[in-house]
């Protein structure tokens, strides 16, 4: 489902900053796996890299059958809309939308008619729990809430991979458990491939591979 060769990142023209240096590593399809190591070890350069949100300056990323370096950004913004779907730390909610208006947007860009996209968008909250939330905007939700909301989001449009940016990080401990066994449940029931950033030893303990970043490198590949 996902391959990178030999892939690097550097930031600044002169080559000032390497975030990742020489990455390669393959992600079966199914699996679910932990991304983890201290900060600047190059975690979220990876996750963006594979998700198309970023370019490798070297090497190649390959997608459930697509080499990212040879789409143009039109190609590339059709496989993210229908292969990939992102979720991040602080929710990334728009704040004038309800949680069922959030939901739909995605959809709404990929072309599907209003009515269509709230149908699927409502089905997608039920899922996740907040079928009595569809009404509601961001700030009148707490933060579990909205991380559910935004779990809804990425999976509104079927995508074959999800991609978890600390999901976790602006949770208390028992929200966040609550969202994690979400992302547990999908995974089982979809057979999505999942990838998930974390600093949380006991999060990566969940994942049946960790991969452990350090200085733009795979130190190790726990599976």
């Amino acid at each position: 489902m996902i391959r990178l060769e030999n892939v690097s990142r550097e930031y600044d023209a002169g080559g000032g900053v390497r975030a990742l240096a020489g990455v390669s590593l393959s992600i079966d399809a199914g699996e679910r796996v932990a991304l983890v190591g201290p900060s600047g070890s190059g975690k979220s350069t990876l996750l963006n890299l594979i998700g198309g949100l970023d370019r490798p300056t070297s090497g190649q990323v390959h997608v459930a059958g697509h080499n990212l370096a040879l789409l143009d950004d039109d190609a590339l913004s059709r496989v993210r809309g229908e292969t990939i779907g992102f979720v991040f730390q602080f929710f990334n909610l728009l704040a004038s939308l309800s949680a069922e208006e959030n939901v739909a947007l995605p959809l709404r860009l990929r072309g599907a008619s209003r009515g269509e996209a709230s149908i699927r968008a409502r089905e997608a909250l039920r899922a996740v729990g907040l079928g009595d939330r569809l009404t509601h905007l961001p700030d009148e939700m707490s933060g579990g809430q909205k991380q559910r909301v935004a779990l809804a989001r990425a999976l509104v449009g079927t995508p074959r991979i999800l991609l978890a940016d600390e999901p976790t990080g602006n949770l208390d401990s028992t929200t966040g458990s609550e969202v994690l066994q979400l992302l547990d449940d999908t995974a089982a029931r979809t057979g999505l491939t999942m990838i998930l950033v974390t600093h949380d030893d006991a999060v990566a303990a969940r994942f049946p591979r960790r991969i452990t970043m350090r200085d733009g490198r795979v130190e190790h590949d726990h599976r």
